[in-house]
């Protein structure tokens, strides 16, 4: 055999070789995408008679929730939760890049205060009877127009208050976080923030709730769900340890 067909056999095995790993390279990446694909679509679940459970306090547990909109005027959020923590602890917490704290609802121990948090400044409702151990449904309004806050607590309107420098649209891609308090766009949590207990029934407009329909998620009754988050068809991602359980709540 000469030197140059010796030269074109092995060019040619190196050739096959190189051809082999890359049909082989492709075929990994078709499956990772594949993979990939069937995990966003399973994170899309009916949540309707469930709830997160956090049984124990840590800065890393949390669920992660990435809304497609990126631009608010207005926000109604509502959930129901359930815990016996005797300190501070975030509820629901919305962040943007520029902003860690650009939605968040807050609970100070000290005070007895709920405390929604718009943009840089905050308002307080002091004196709520947010008892431990019993479940409370919670409603937080927003409206870039007037700037105006309001709490609804377990179905009933307290004062409608002003938040400085909230009368601009909120914009940018959101995050928001079940279970911990941001102090950085997706992250910076802390231990003693934490929330442990149980949530569910979590849902969020893009707009603000009329009373009634207010009044009728606070009694659990039909009403419209939230076109921002619904927790009856969440895109969601849980993140250390939280239980997906089915939901407790008094029997009628």
């Amino acid at each position: 055999m000469t030197k140059n067909r010796e030269v074109l056999i092995i060019s040619r095995i190196f050739s096959l070789q190189i051809l082999l790993a890359q049909q082989a390279l492709k075929m990994k990446l078709l499956v990772c995408l594949v993979f990939l694909i069937s995990n966003a679509a399973a994170a899309v679940q009916d949540l309707s008679g469930k709830m997160f459970t956090f049984p124990q306090q840590s800065n890393t547990a949390h669920v992660r929730l990435s809304p497609p909109q990126t631009s608010f005027s207005a926000l109604t959020v509502c959930h129901r939760s359930f815990t016996d923590l005797k300190r501070d602890h975030g509820l629901f917490s919305m962040s943007l890049p520029s902003n860690a704290n650009e939605f968040l609802l807050f609970y100070k121990n000290e005070a007895n205060e709920m405390q929604p948090h718009v943009k840089m400044d905050k308002v307080g409702y002091a004196g709520v009877e947010y008892k431990p151990n019993q479940w409370h449904s919670i409603c937080t309004t927003w409206q870039s127009s007037s700037g105006l806050v309001q709490l609804w607590f377990n179905g009933k309107p307290l004062i409608r208050k002003y938040v400085s420098n909230s009368q601009s649209e909120m914009s940018g891609r959101s995050i928001i976080i079940l279970g911990q308090e941001q102090d950085s766009h997706g992250g910076g949590f802390d231990l003693k923030q934490s929330f442990v207990g149980m949530m569910t029934d979590v849902h969020m407009w893009d707009y603000v709730l009329s009373s009634c329909e207010i009044q009728k998620y606070v009694s659990g009754l039909s009403f419209t769900p939230g076109n921002v988050l619904n927790w009856a068809a969440l895109d969601f991602q849980i993140n250390g340890r939280v239980l997906i359980e089915d939901k407790q709540m008094y029997c009628e």
